[in-house]
């Protein structure tokens, strides 16, 4: 009964008439974008563990892509100023909620000072200048801190130094523009001498400086990698890690995936969960929140996961003590 009228219609109209009626009409996913508050994401190509935690967390509050939330992923482009472009195209979209990961990002939107409300997670929200507070962060920016405080920089070294007791030159594979990085390498070099070894210094400032940093370890002969969790880094996970099995060195970081992949050990929160977690912000902000009054959140769990294989792979036999403290041994 309700095809023959259509039929009709199509005899009347004709094809123009019908074409027409089609090119002004907005695309389906247009009027469906329209309808639906738009997130977005500033990071790095190498950051989709966090992208995949942060749908899972909004799975799990109701959200569904493209039907009820949709998401913008925005990389950095250059070298000079390389977030002023991406932060343009955010403002041009009409985001609802920027999402950053690391400081470098952070600090690109502070310095645009957009009204868009921000969830971050960063190292150090609190000396970075990204929250008065962690109980009443003010501003338009909220979201979690990693925790990762001097007490880790010792940590890195004295597990190191403890599975490799030979080890009595490590470098330090670091981003100097981050300020948490910059407070554990100042902390490293006070606690270097009581636990016999001598640090250097590689910096990677953008993706593009690896090369030259991994370069200069093997010059400087360093026999063992401290790995900096800054979201430079992790755009190059796959190459650090190959670089350090391919060097027999062993690799110490805050972030379980590289463990996984084949670093030797890490020790820190889990990333997984603070990402899953930064979903809730998201959900209350559209729900009405003001990023002021929402507290930062701090880990309420830190892991130390271990690799077995990459152990034996560079020839470490690792002391019984560092296996019953993991939460996770990778064999």
């Amino acid at each position: 009964m309700m095809s023959r009228p259509f039929v009709s219609l199509m005899r009347v109209a004709g094809p123009a008439l019908i074409l027409a009626g089609l090119l002004a009409a907005p695309p389906a996913g247009a009027q469906q974008r329209a309808n639906v508050p738009v997130v977005g994401w500033l990071g790095f190509s190498g950051d989709s563990f966090a992208r995949d935690a942060v749908r899972q967390g909004l799975r799990e509050l109701g959200y569904v892509e493209g039907q009820n939330i949709a998401i913008e992923h925005l990389l950095p482009e250059g070298r000079d100023n390389p977030f002023a472009g991406p932060i343009e195209e955010l403002v041009r979209l009409k985001v609802n909620i920027i999402i950053t990961g690391g400081a470098p990002a952070t600090a690109a939107v502070q310095r645009a000072a957009l009204a868009i409300p921000v969830v971050f997670v960063v190292a150090d929200p609190i000396g970075s200048g990204f929250a008065r507070s962690l109980a009443h962060p003010g501003g338009n920016m909220t979201g979690l801190s990693l925790a990762i405080e001097e007490q880790f920089s010792g940590k890195w070294l004295e597990l190191l130094k403890e599975a490799a007791p030979q080890v009595s030159r490590v470098a330090y594979l670091w981003n100097p523009a981050n300020h948490s990085s910059a407070s554990s390498w100042e902390a490293m070099q006070g606690l270097a001498p009581r636990v016999g070894v001598t640090l250097q210094s590689a910096e990677v400032r953008d993706p593009k400086d690896i090369d030259a940093a991994l370069a200069a370890i093997i010059r400087d002969r360093a026999e063992g990698v401290i790995l900096d969790s800054d979201v430079v880094m992790a755009a190059n996970q796959a190459r650090i890690v190959e670089f350090a099995a391919a060097n027999r060195l062993p690799l110490v970081s805050a972030d379980r995936k590289y463990t996984a992949s084949g670093g030797l050990m890490s020790y820190g929160p889990n990333f997984h969960e603070l990402w899953r977690r930064a979903a809730t912000y998201v959900d209350k902000i559209l729900k009405g929140a003001k990023p002021a009054d929402l507290p930062v959140e701090q880990p309420t769990k830190y892991e130390l996961v271990v690799n077995l294989k990459t152990a034996k792979a560079i020839g470490l036999t690792l002391p019984q003590a560092i296996l019953a403290l993991a939460d996770e041994v990778i064999e």
